[in-house]
């Protein structure tokens, strides 16, 4: 109970204490900061400018970064190809579209339908794209079926097969 007491006479004794006795102190010590604070504002603006080092300096409004270019086909295999044509054309692809011996497509195992492969024949250099749509071959041990218009391409419709190289065009 006394110390109740005790906090409550500590409280009043706060409360009717002058409010200005702090305040002449704080006026007082501001112009010494203003001054201070000049003072080093001053000397910072008399410091000489960093010179700019020669030869090392980029110019944002005309500078282009670099353009990484990716490559325009990844390897994914080399084997024997085949072609096939007249027989299946206007057929049902595994995809559900109709064989077109005319168009540039292909049949692979494994390939999403819609990939686009790059098939180069290394005995004579020629390439072509073709776009996966059915699924094959199934025979022997073939990579790809391409369509008649793609063999043409290759040089393969003489011996009816041959070796070719196997890219994935992105």
């Amino acid at each position: 109970m006394a110390n109740r007491a005790f906090r409550s006479l500590l409280f009043i004794a706060f409360l009717s204490a002058p409010a200005t006795a702090a305040q002449p102190e704080e006026r007082s010590a501001m112009p010494a900061l203003e001054a201070e604070f000049a003072t080093s504002f001053a000397r910072f603006e008399s410091l000489p400018p960093v010179p700019e080092p020669a030869g090392h300096v980029v110019d944002l409004d005309t500078f282009d970064p670099p353009v990484e270019v990716e490559p325009a086909a990844r390897a994914i295999g080399a084997g024997v190809a085949s072609y096939y044509g007249r027989r299946f054309h206007g057929r049902r692809t595994a995809n559900g579209e109709r064989f077109d011996m005319h168009a540039m497509t292909a049949a692979h195992r494994t390939l999403p339908f819609g990939s686009l492969v790059e098939v180069t024949n290394p005995r004579n250099g020629k390439s072509v794209t073709v776009r996966i749509n059915d699924r094959g071959p199934f025979h022997g041990n073939r990579v790809i079926d391409v369509s008649r218009a793609a063999a043409t391409e290759l040089g393969l419709i003489q011996r009816g097969h041959g070796s070719v190289e196997l890219a994935l065009v992105k």
